[in-house]
């Protein structure tokens, strides 16, 4: 399959910034790398921000997907909850493993996480409030207010994806596997009706 140049550009640049770090790697490096001209790269992007903002979306594009499959499978609520939880930090956790030196010089920007993280916090939440109102319907969740629930929750996640991550928590004798468990059960038995 041919690659578009666009899809191209991200992909080098994303392998460019997982190598040397968004900092130490100029647009000129891009364009060479993917056997262009600089010329063609401003085209498709302004800018190295602009680009690094495609390569983050791109990333996300790819647990995004994941999260849509676990909400389309005709599984129970309560299971989608636990795939969904288990699929969303084993996704980020490879996502961040393959991005090396991206990894470093991103989490040392607050500012960049910011952003990434807003990319994709309003869709994630959208997924797992479609998984919560399933719930609802269903008759098996009971939530006063769906969506600030669905906020809520997606928060708490995101605030583990760094513990996760690095297995921060296993100095307190709770392994990544555990941490999954945790989450989803105090998640689920918060909402399941009595």
């Amino acid at each position: 399959m041919v690659m578009k140049t666009r899809d191209k550009f991200i992909e080098v640049a994303r392998q460019l910034f997982a190598r040397k770090g968004v900092e130490n790697t100029t647009m000129n490096d891009i364009a060479a790398a993917s056997d262009k001209g600089r010329r063609t790269i401003y085209t498709y992007f302004k800018s190295k921000r602009d680009i690094f903002n495609a390569v983050i979306e791109s990333e996300t594009d790819q647990i995004l997907s994941r999260l849509r499959h676990i909400v389309s499978m005709p599984s129970s609520p309560e299971e989608k909850i636990l795939d969904y939880i288990d699929c969303r930090f084993e996704a980020m956790k490879e996502i961040v493993s393959r991005n090396g030196s991206l990894r470093a010089g991103f989490f040392r920007d607050v500012r960049k996480v910011d952003r990434a993280r807003k990319i994709i916090t309003r869709k994630e939440t959208a997924l797992l409030r479609d998984i919560l109102q399933e719930g609802v319907e269903k008759g098996v969740f009971d939530i006063p207010n769906v969506n600030h629930f669905a906020v809520i929750v997606t928060q708490a996640i995101h605030g583990l994806d760094v513990p996760y991550i690095r297995d921060n928590l296993s100095d307190e004798g709770i392994d990544k596997t555990m941490l999954k468990s945790y989450i989803s059960d105090f998640i689920i038995n918060s909402i399941k009706k009595k």
